[in-house]
């Protein structure tokens, strides 16, 4: 699993599905990327040692792209979001937490397919990415090999979802109720979908 961070990232988005991969050893490991690598740190003052995604190694099997405040300037840095692309490309799997799913809709590899975000934040993701069937009220969506959640804690319910559609049902139970989680299953409703 390769999780990609930029400064100001949220910390659940990255943290929440980390915990929910990162506790199942014999299938993933997790590893940190950064456009330039290095250390990453967000408002909350979590800093973390990110490798270059540069130097990637593909294929990769779950490629993690969370949101949080930073995603209002990385939209901007085309470099950036052209390497979100490649890494994509390459990647058998990609999940979006929160306006992460608005540097996937950037690199136009959204197009024509289902997708959501933050709730509250929902105006602007859907501004990255016109030509995307933006879902309102979905605590997730998947479509083909995209996953897209809505913000911050919903990183875990997609990433639960996700395992229950590769390992079955009461594999994710069992790995929700691991990390004493109430799983919310239904990932066509979000409590906090936009109205």
């Amino acid at each position: 699993m390769a999780v990609l961070l930029f400064d100001d990232f949220e910390t659940l988005d990255v943290f929440g599905p980390v915990e929910v991969f990162g506790r199942l050893t014999d299938l993933y490991t997790v590893q940190f990327y950064s456009l330039q690598g290095g250390q990453i740190s967000n408002r909350h003052g979590v800093s973390l040692s990110t490798v270059m995604l540069e130097s990637i190694t593909y294929p990769v099997d779950i490629f993690l792209v969370p949101g949080g405040l930073g995603t209002r300037k990385e939209v901007g840095y085309s470099s950036l979001i052209e390497k979100i692309k490649v890494v994509c490309d390459q990647s058998k799997y990609v999940l979006t937490v929160c306006t992460g799913s608005a540097l996937l809709a950037r690199t136009g590899l959204l197009d024509h397919k289902k997708a959501t975000s933050n709730k509250r934040a929902f105006d602007w993701v859907a501004s990255n990415g016109p030509h995307v069937r933006w879902d309102k009220t979905a605590r997730w969506v998947v479509d083909g090999k995209f996953y897209t959640s809505s913000g911050v804690s919903a990183g875990i319910d997609m990433s639960l979802g996700f395992l229950s559609d590769r390992y079955g049902i009461e594999f994710a139970r069992k790995v929700a109720n691991e990390i004493e989680y109430n799983w919310m299953e239904d990932s066509a409703n979000d409590s906090f979908k936009a109205v």
